[in-house]
């Protein structure tokens, strides 16, 4: 049996008052929730009862019956399926929310039945998945060998979006204010310039000093635009009243990156930190030319993930233990 709810109005207090019916959210269970999720993926009803096993006429009665309750439509029908209208799209993110914090509870029950000690997934940008994220890795399983950790690398837009999301525990990359959520955390960790970079005797090398024209005449290896990285190398050109070359390829994997970078006469741009860390390693060259300007790398988590969570914890302090004994630019 569905209970509504029900608003009736006081016109002597000038306010509505809530009846006696059951909340909606209630009744709702982890299959429903899976059922929202599906449709908000398949925007397609028969798609979906598929996926779900379930019959189209079923789903449609849910679907229905839940907007009922609510009160409000949550998606648009139309010929060719659905759409999610704005209230639906407030629910399908909360139902993401959720559902990836069912997932997480589930692997983290999975790591202390194997014996770990708690459970960590950290996401990289690449300002930091070459040298602060790893580096923050080593000293976390050396303070908590069995302590589980999972590692993604993307841009900081996708990042930020799974670490709202509760896909992600913390979030590692270049200060990006635009991103910022009122339930998020965030600490700058260092501040370092970028350089722009080319592969081991790359013919620039061999000069002794470079211009702005030497480098316009190869093609340029950059990070998508909007991301932190280019914008911030967009604010450094500038500054030197010099703009994008047209001739350029966008990118937002480090391993296409440096493929790239490694077997063609591409120049590309790395931040401080990333760029020592690859030339100690022989995949790539600093170019002797300077940008002018500093960005900021800076960390992001949830603060309510550091109660009983004592991996998220300790990932934090040795986020801060690395970048405090690092070199200075």
């Amino acid at each position: 049996m569905l209970f509504k709810m029900t608003l009736s109005y006081h016109p002597y207090i000038n306010e509505y008052t809530l009846g006696e019916t059951m909340d909606w959210t209630h009744r709702l269970r982890l299959r429903n929730l899976r059922m929202l999720l599906s449709l908000a993926q398949t925007r397609n009803i028969s798609h979906s009862a598929a996926a779900l096993n379930t019959t189209q006429p079923g789903l449609s009665k849910w679907l229905k019956d839940l907007e009922d309750d609510i009160g409000l439509p949550l998606f648009e029908r139309h010929a060719r399926g659905l759409r999610p209208t704005p209230y639906g799209e407030v629910l399908i993110d909360h139902a993401r929310r959720m559902d990836a914090q069912l997932e997480r509870a589930a692997e983290d029950m999975a790591a202390l039945r194997e014996g770990g000690s708690g459970r960590v997934v950290i996401g990289a940008s690449g300002a930091s998945a070459s040298d602060t994220v790893p580096l923050a890795v080593l000293q976390l399983l050396e303070r908590m060998p069995q302590a589980r950790i999972k590692l993604v690398e993307n841009t900081m837009d996708a990042l930020m979006v799974k670490l709202g999301q509760g896909e992600l525990d913390i979030v590692v990359g270049r200060s990006a204010p635009e991103h910022l959520d009122p339930g998020l955390r965030h600490e700058t960790l260092y501040m370092e310039p970028l350089h722009m970079v080319a592969r081991p005797r790359h013919p620039l090398l061999s000069q002794q000093s470079l211009a702005w024209s030497d480098l316009l005449a190869y093609r340029w290896l950059l990070w998508p635009k909007g991301t932190p990285i280019r914008t911030s190398l967009e604010a450094a050109l500038e500054s030197a009243g010099l703009t994008v070359p047209t001739d350029h390829i966008e990118s937002n994997s480090v391993t296409i990156n440096l493929t790239l970078l490694n077997t063609t006469d591409m120049i590309g741009v790395a931040s401080h930190r990333s760029a020592l860390r690859l030339s100690h390693m022989n995949t790539l060259r600093l170019l002797p030319i300077r940008l002018p300007g500093f960005g900021s790398v800076a960390m992001y988590w949830r603060h309510a993930e550091l109660s009983g969570n004592a991996a998220v914890s300790t990932a934090l302090d040795c986020l801060r233990a690395v970048s405090a004994n690092a070199s200075p630019p």
